[in-house]
């Protein structure tokens, strides 16, 4: 029990006020009180689902579906000497450490045929980027994802946690997402808005969430999400869909925000009942068709999901298009792009997809789709840097690896146990059982890549970046 989570007496008689009839408020404050749950989300970018449950069997920890889901898991181990984060299936990015009710968001943008894997796509506040590695999973890796987070201090964390999970569909912006209604109308096909938010659903694993709580802090909040949300709906095509989450339940930051969109543009829209989403959903669900998941429900975090469909469009008095600086890429010339790829092929049995850039000495690739928004939005990064250029050739990159290496059919070099956590700790290494090679190599472990390496004689030199290195606390 987390006897110490602040649970102020005015906040309890505000969600007393709320509360549906058919719920308890002392399996409320039970539920806050309450360690959450442990949960992981599968990330088959780099794994299947069931591949993954086997390989962890033998380890001991045992694996109970998050019945909204297909990929997430509520997870026990039976040995938890090394943090989650060590692991080797984390550092290669097999799974993702996610709480439950928040893949409810993603999961709802996805059960409609309107979403497109193909399509372009906005995450209008990304970070830390859970739900951002969700969607590009369910893409897998098409089309193009427009990650925005206005925090500037959140945005390392987000493209650390892009790059570890193989993403190269995205591109990652930083501005007050109000802009996109402005400056992209009738841009994405579909759109997630996971709100900034009060975040009363996160008192279970922050037990002071709650410290500064007050009702003039949630309707300020309220008004910024109405903006943003209205913003949004300008941002989608006519025909595309949009999913309002927040990880709060206070009617204002949710119903009512929804509402205030309803009462601005009438049919332009409707919204979809979510009572069929999952099974058991009917008791989450309001009379309106949102979710509204209290924390005693399925013993989770708080949450609030809602989907709305744009039917038509609407006047748009936002739109002011952004002023931009000069776009500091060039295409990379046939002549360069296809001897380059070429070569990756050749020494490595896989070809990066996307569309070539050069920028001083570097080569990106980025999104096929990124033709429809260049040069109408400042990116902070697209897609991944695939190399740097040197007087005599090129230096592959770690996320390079990352993304691609776990698909190689040739220059790779498997380590055993003891290795792989010598490379992850920033050393060099001796693999016994490999036949020496030359040049760059992926270094994997289990099949799957840890990082780059370079062949010195019988030895890998470990080319993993500085700020990746871990303690010795690694692997089970």
């Amino acid at each position: 029990m987390h006897d110490n989570t602040y649970l102020p007496d005015h906040f309890l008689r505000h969600i007393a006020a709320i509360m549906p009839a058919h719920l308890s408020m002392d399996e409320f404050v039970a539920s806050c009180r309450r360690p959450l749950r442990r949960s992981i989300r599968v990330n088959t970018l780099k794994i299947s689902v069931a591949a993954f449950v086997a390989r962890m069997q033998p380890l001991g920890w045992q694996l109970d579906p998050v019945p909204w889901c297909d990929t997430g898991f509520w997870l026990s181990r039976e040995d938890e000497s090394v943090p989650l984060g060590n692991t080797a299936e984390h550092l290669s990015g097999l799974f993702y450490i996610q709480e439950a009710s928040s893949m409810l968001p993603v999961t709802a943008l996805f059960a409609c045929e309107q979403t497109r894997r193909d399509g372009m796509l906005l995450d209008a506040a990304a970070a830390p980027g859970s739900k951002t590695t969700q969607i590009a999973a369910l893409m897998d890796n098409q089309g193009m994802l427009v990650a925005n987070e206005y925090s500037s201090s959140r945005l390392k964390v987000l493209s650390a946690n892009l790059q570890r999970c193989g993403v190269t569909n995205v591109g990652m912006t930083h501005f007050d997402a109000k802009v996109f209604g402005q400056w992209l109308p009738e841009t994405f096909d579909a759109i997630l808005l996971d709100a900034p938010c009060s975040g009363e659903g996160t008192v279970r694993k922050d037990e002071d969430a709650l410290r500064n709580w007050s009702i003039e802090s949630i309707d300020e909040i309220a008004a910024v999400q109405q903006g943003l949300l209205e913003s949004a709906f300008h941002a989608l095509k006519p025909g595309g869909v949009l999913v309002y989450s927040t990880c709060t339940l206070s009617l204002q930051e949710n119903q009512a925000v929804c509402q205030s969109l309803q009462d601005k543009f009438g049919d332009a829209f409707s919204f979809d009942s979510l009572a069929d989403l999952f099974p058991a959903a009917e008791k989450a669900c309001t009379p309106e068709g949102y979710l509204h998941v209290w924390p005693q429900i399925f013993d989770s975090e708080g949450f609030f999901v809602a989907r709305l469909r744009k039917n038509h469009s609407v006047p748009n008095t936002m739109f002011k298009p952004g002023k931009l600086g000069k776009f500091p890429f060039l295409p990379l010339p046939a002549k360069e792009s296809e001897p380059m790829l070429r070569e990756i092929e050749a020494a490595f049995g896989v070809v990066p997809q996307g569309n070539l850039f050069g920028r001083s000495e570097e080569i990106w690739l980025f999104p096929q789709l990124f033709e429809q928004v260049q040069g109408k939005l400042r990116f902070d990064r697209i897609g991944l840097k695939l190399a740097e250029t040197f007087k005599k050739g090129y230096r592959l990159t770690h996320e390079w690896a990352l993304a691609y290496g776990d698909g190689a059919s040739k220059g790779f070099v498997e380590l055993d146990i003891a290795d792989a956590r010598e490379f992850m700790m920033g050393r060099d290494v001796w693999p016994e059982q490999e036949a020496a090679g030359t040049g760059e190599v992926i270094v994997r472990y289990q099949g799957h890549t840890l990082g780059m390496g370079k062949w010195v004689g019988s030895r890998v030199k470990n080319a993993l970046p500085r700020e990746l290195v871990r303690d010795n606390n690694l692997f089970v």
